[in-house]
């Protein structure tokens, strides 16, 4: 039996830390056109079903448009869709999973979907699932309390696998927190090492935010399109998981692409001004001539030259207008080559040029607040002066 694990859709996120609202948009609308690959995978390696491990939406208050959206994309999949609310998109009061508009809309547009509120056995045809829902944001006890070592169902469901559906973070695994949430810390701790091996066949986990597994039956599924830059090596987003799981035997996963978003990280440091195309090559080979496909996260330090040090200002705002967003930590210091130096403190026929320039000179050399201003003021003048 065939079936595709995925989570942590977070579809409405809105991506503060895109400025641009154009760009932001199409942050947004790729987190619902990555619905579209997901049935595409489906059909292509024959699930029986889709299982959504929580955070459908971002919120429970998503707005009308997000719901509609993502019912008629549910919709489209015409297999079972079956989810579990998460922390954004918990199940309980005032959520958006009781409101008539959401009814409506899934009654109308996705039939096939069914959220599972209640921590009891599911049976459906082929398996069966035991749904663990959040109904708060932040659960003071552990999700999957009721399915203890202690119960025993014995031969009730027969030859059925049996698949858990959880969300939260497993013991000291704990999620990280991205530019949208101030939140970094980890409620709705899971303990697996408390649940009975032999009774279940898969545990279906949503909340970290890449494909990971945790234990021979555990996995997490991560995202299916990124939504934050990778922090660590231990992190694989952008991906569903294709589960084939038989009763008393170990699952066999299937770890499939659908992420399409770029989003790249580069860290360089300038030992000279020639270090300058090395950069462009580097940004070229990552972005290439894309357009609105990319993020970047760029950590720059060292030193340019007046000149290299402008060139570098016009290939970041480049950079800016073709990537959705680049995240800049650049820490490089405005270093004036000699030659530079001497076109501003010599310049017999301009002697206020001269006296300018040599103030700003003493001024940058000394380690404090004022020397970067210092710096930027070389520059400003060395472009005035070099201005045709």
């Amino acid at each position: 039996m065939k079936f595709l694990h995925t989570a942590d859709w977070q579809l409405g996120k809105p991506f503060a830390g895109v400025d641009d609202d154009q760009k932001r948009a199409i942050l947004q609308n790729e987190r619902l056109s990555v619905l579209k690959r997901i049935a595409d995978k489906a059909r292509e390696h024959g699930a029986e079903f889709v299982l959504v491990a929580g955070d459908l939406f971002d919120t429970s208050s998503a707005t009308k448009s997000t719901v509609a959206a993502a019912c008629s994309a549910i919709g489209e999949m015409k297999i079972p869709v079956l989810a579990i609310p998460g922390n954004h998109d918990h199940g309980g009061a005032g959520s958006l999973w009781g409101q008539d508009f959401f009814q409506r809309e899934r009654d109308k547009l996705a039939p096939n979907l069914k959220v599972l509120f209640k921590a009891e056995p599911v049976e459906i045809e082929n398996a069966v699932l035991f749904p663990c829902p959040l109904l708060r944001r932040h659960e003071a006890n552990d999700p999957t309390t009721w399915l203890r070592s202690t119960l025993d169902f014995g031969e009730r469901f027969g030859s059925k696998p049996r698949i858990i559906l959880a969300h939260g973070s497993v013991l000291n695994f704990g999620t990280i927190p991205d530019d949208d949430e101030s939140d970094a810390s980890a409620p709705n701790l899971i303990d697996l090492t408390r649940l009975s091996g032999k009774e279940f066949d898969y545990i279906a986990l949503g909340d970290w935010h890449g494909a990971k597994q945790v234990t021979e039956k555990a996995w997490y599924s991560g995202t299916p399109e990124l939504d934050r830059f990778v922090k660590g090596q231990d992190h694989n987003p952008g991906n569903i998981l294709m589960v084939e799981a038989s009763r008393g035997e170990l699952p066999k996963v299937q770890c499939v692409r659908t992420g399409a978003i770029g989003w790249h990280e580069l860290i360089f440091n300038f030992p000279d001004d020639a270090g300058l195309e090395h950069l462009n090559t580097l940004v070229d080979e990552i972005i290439a001539s894309r357009a609105n496909q990319d993020l970047l996260r760029l950590h720059l330090s060292g030193s340019l030259g007046i000149e290299a040090s402008t060139r570098l200002d016009r290939m970041i705002e480049s950079w800016t207008a073709r990537l959705l967003r680049i995240k800049l930590d650049n820490q490089t210091v405005i270093a004036p080559s000699p030659a530079e130096l001497d076109g501003l403190t010599r310049r017999a026929n301009d002697p206020l040029v001269s006296r300018v320039a040599s103030k700003l000179v003493g001024m940058a050399s000394v380690e404090k607040d004022q020397a970067a201003v210092a710096r930027i003021a070389l520059r400003e003048l060395f472009a005035a002066c070099n201005t045709h």
